[in-house]
């Protein structure tokens, strides 16, 4: 398994540590009220999502891609490029959580969470892990998240499955 150049840290979780994170956003979660719908921000937050819909009984599912395209003159300062997106008319006046896996930059979750607005929706922010140390907007962080952290953090769903063994710290099953 390779991990990001320059990465300094990293974490390797397991489906129980995703459980427990799972555990800590359900009560501040529930404490807002009711979600209407739920945007998944693709791919990281497909799996996050999943499992949050089904414990917050979540039926309105929906999902955006987003593409930030890298060029040398914009760098991380890019527009983002919507590959797919819900229609206004399925978003206008839901309480709507956006979820996704990780907010490093916040460039992905900021992006969505504007549009989501911009539809006429009530959105809220949520993902698994939190960096606040790489994240491009000082003002502006997730409305729940699990965890914060300055680690690469590397998901049991993204682990490669002939390295699954040694990156757990188990022994191979063949």
């Amino acid at each position: 398994m390779t991990f990001p150049e320059g990465s300094l840290r990293h974490e390797v979780l397991t489906w129980v540590d995703v459980d427990k994170l799972v555990d800590v956003l359900l009560p501040p979660l529930r404490s807002v009220g009711t979600f209407d719908a739920m945007v998944l921000i693709t791919r990281g937050g497909i799996i996050p999502g999943g499992l949050l819909a089904e414990a917050l009984n979540i039926k309105h599912m929906l999902t955006a891609a987003v593409d930030f395209p890298g060029t040398a003159g914009s760098g991380l300062m890019a527009w983002p490029s919507f590959l797919q997106f819900p229609e206004e008319t399925v978003l206008r006046g839901r309480r709507t959580l956006i979820v996704d896996d990780v907010w490093g930059s916040g460039r992905t979750s900021i992006a969505v969470r504007e549009r989501v607005e911009g539809a006429g929706a009530t959105p809220f922010t949520c993902v698994m892990h939190f960096n606040p140390y790489r994240s491009l907007f000082a003002s502006a962080e997730p409305d729940f998240y699990g965890a914060v952290t300055d680690a690469y953090i590397v998901y049991p769903w993204e682990l490669d499955r002939g390295m699954r063994g040694i990156a757990m710290g188990l022994p191979e099953n063949n």
